[in-house]
């Protein structure tokens, strides 16, 4: 099951995110999730195990699992490389191994001191806050993208984080239009007005943490899982389904794509099986009454300055 984004590409609408997955464990998974059908893999230079990916992804073509061109590939520019957009991509072709991304994605909307491509530490000030980089606008970052599809280097380009005015103002200056908006989106922050909008002007939303966070981001972040919700559990039990299976299956009936990250093989094929029942009319107003307008992920705890404020 795909979404068509607005250049005519498909992408597979529940993909493996990869973000904190351990390097020594990244290969096993990757070719696990293969095995089981996804299809859709999402990455990005700053989760450090790009190069790990690419070794995983090598052998799955080099043995026939599968062709190139039956898998989605996504990656992200980092902050601290917003004035070498290039340079980043290429660095990051060469750590995946392979010749074009399907999706590059602007990973925050924010630009910060460059710190050397393929290094993604943030710089901070002496007062350990984020060294925000005030000469680049997105706009020369976007442009910057765009050439990179000119390039034949990415076939779709996007953005990740932005909110409603800055994806009205990407609309606005660009000339390749983001395929995607990747955002933190799930029942506990559902974020319809930003949905809705992307939706409405072409956008594909992606949901990032489309769990909640569950025991990632209670653990980095403090923050509460939306699977320990009643209504979620009550919604298992009666479809004979896992919360998260429920989350994720009400992401799908939104139209976004979901993209959970597990390094427990089990949840990796419980996480792929949402596209064999429905959540009826009724289920989805349930799941929309538990809207809390809650952000699990809190980058602010490393920056020093919450860019949400």
């Amino acid at each position: 099951m795909a979404i068509t984004l607005n250049n005519g590409f498909k992408m597979p609408i529940v993909g493996l995110g990869v973000w904190r997955m351990d390097k020594k464990d990244v290969k096993d998974l990757i070719l696990n999730a293969i095995q089981i059908g996804y299809r859709h893999f999402d990455c990005a230079a700053d989760y450090q195990n790009e190069a790990e990916v690419g070794e995983a992804l090598a052998e799955a073509f080099q043995t026939g699992l599968v062709k190139r061109e039956d898998l989605f590939i996504t990656t992200k520019l980092w902050n601290s490389d917003h004035g070498h957009v290039l340079e980043a991509c290429k660095d990051s072709l060469k750590k995946l191994r392979l010749d074009y991304l399907d999706l590059y994605l602007v990973h925050f909307p924010v630009a910060t001191k460059h710190t050397g491509v393929g290094t993604t530490a943030s710089a901070l000030d002496k007062d350990g806050v984020l060294e925000i980089d005030t000469t680049i606008s997105l706009e020369t970052t976007w442009h910057a993208m765009e050439d990179l599809v000119s390039k034949g280097l990415a076939r779709s380009i996007g953005i990740s984080n932005y909110d409603v005015f800055l994806t009205r103002d990407c609309l606005a200056y660009s000339k390749i239009k983001p395929a995607v908006n990747q955002i933190e989106t799930h029942p506990y922050f559902q974020r319809d007005s930003l949905v809705k909008f992307c939706q409405k002007h072409g956008i594909c939303v992606t949901a990032h943490t489309p769990l909640g966070g569950a025991a990632a981001n209670t653990e980095w972040f403090g923050t509460v899982s939306c699977l320990d919700d009643p209504v979620l559990k009550g919604l298992a039990e009666k479809h004979k389904k896992t919360a998260a299976q429920i989350s994720l299956r009400w992401g799908i009936q939104r139209n976004t794509i979901v993209i959970p990250k597990s390094s427990k093989l089990y949840r990796l094929k419980e996480n792929f099986q949402v596209l064999d029942f429905e959540l009826t009319e009724e289920d989805m107003e349930q799941i929309k009454s538990m809207d809390r307008k809650y952000r699990t992920n809190q980058p602010a705890k490393f920056w020093g300055i919450d860019l949400y404020a």
